[in-house]
């Protein structure tokens, strides 16, 4: 059965912008993420503690977290891959954190450089003092539906990575296709069965749109009752570990169809449609979103 209300997390401003090869102004990630406020997102990630020689779009961490609007009920949430990171988010003001795994171990070691069963352990003290200061985390999985350097990837693993961070104190696993590969019948079967070791209200769907499938498997999480998808705005995204690899689903057009089928976001499109604008015209590129390039003759008439 579907859910009647869907949850937004919009990623534009970390997993989005963290591969442009120029580096983006703090000035302008603080204007994209005000702009993505306003428009009612609720859950807003907004960068990541993570080493700026690895990841310099992020090495603004502490100056972006100063400068987000705070409003009640408005959720600011940072990737911290160790305890050290961890404890930068806490002084910088982050109100969830994530870690981040993978379903492939040849992604494992690309993408974060050790095994699943390690990254599992590097999560533990993080989880630790998580609890002690009643601080709520998120858990990635990546490859969920498939592997740049092993191809199909079992659900079974799928289903093993996820259900080891719920059990390890992660409230909410957000499943990731980074390539963009899957297809709904394989999103399906990946779902069913995390759903079988991992509670339904508990998953989150991250589905990008390399091969134009990503809204047909969020459909398909749908009629499962996945209520919590990831978006990015403007579509922007990608992997520099998966190549050839498109940005995540745009949140403008995961918008477009969950308001088609009456589901409540509490997220208006012409704020979204703002911040698509803004973004592309800071970075000088064009939208990836399909419903921002439908309503740009309009907007500009």
């Amino acid at each position: 059965m579907m859910p009647v209300r869907v949850r937004l997390v919009e990623v534009g401003a970390r997993d989005g912008l963290q591969n442009e090869s120029a580096v983006v102004a703090t000035e302008v990630k603080l204007g994209l993420i005000g702009r993505l406020a306003d428009a009612g997102l609720t859950h807003i990630e907004a960068t990541a503690f993570v080493s700026p020689r690895r990841v310099p779009q992020m090495a603004d961490h502490d100056a972006v977290m100063a400068g987000v609007p705070r409003r009640p009920g408005l959720i600011y949430s940072a990737l911290t891959p160790n305890l050290v990171g961890f404890e930068a988010a806490m002084a910088a003001g982050a109100d969830e954190v994530a870690v981040f795994g993978a379903a492939s171990e040849s992604f494992s070691q690309k993408n974060i450089h050790c095994s699943i069963a390690d990254s599992l352990q590097r999560f533990e003290p993080v989880l630790r003092a998580a609890r002690l200061r009643a601080v709520p985390v998120r858990g990635y999985v990546s490859c969920v539906l498939g592997c740049p350097y092993e191809g199909a990837i079992a659900p079974a693993a799928v289903a093993d990575i996820a259900h080891a961070l719920y059990e390890m104190g992660c409230h909410e696993i957000s499943l990731g296709d980074t390539l963009g590969v899957g297809t709904p019948g394989r999103t399906t079967a990946m779902l069913e069965a995390v759903a079988a070791r991992v509670p339904i209200a508990h998953l989150a769907g991250h589905f990008h749109d390399t091969y134009g499938q990503a809204l047909a498997n969020v459909y398909a999480a749908l009629q499962l009752g996945v209520a919590v998808f990831d978006a990015s705005v403007a579509g922007l995204g990608g992997c520099p570990y998966a190549p050839g690899a498109s940005g995540n689903v745009a949140t403008e057009d995961l918008l477009y169809m969950l308001d088609g089928l009456g589901i409540d976001t509490g997220v208006h499109m012409d704020g979204l449609l703002a911040a698509d604008r803004y973004i592309c015209e800071a970075l000088g590129r064009t939208t990836q979103s399909r419903v921002a390039r439908a309503c740009a003759p309009a907007l500009t008439a």
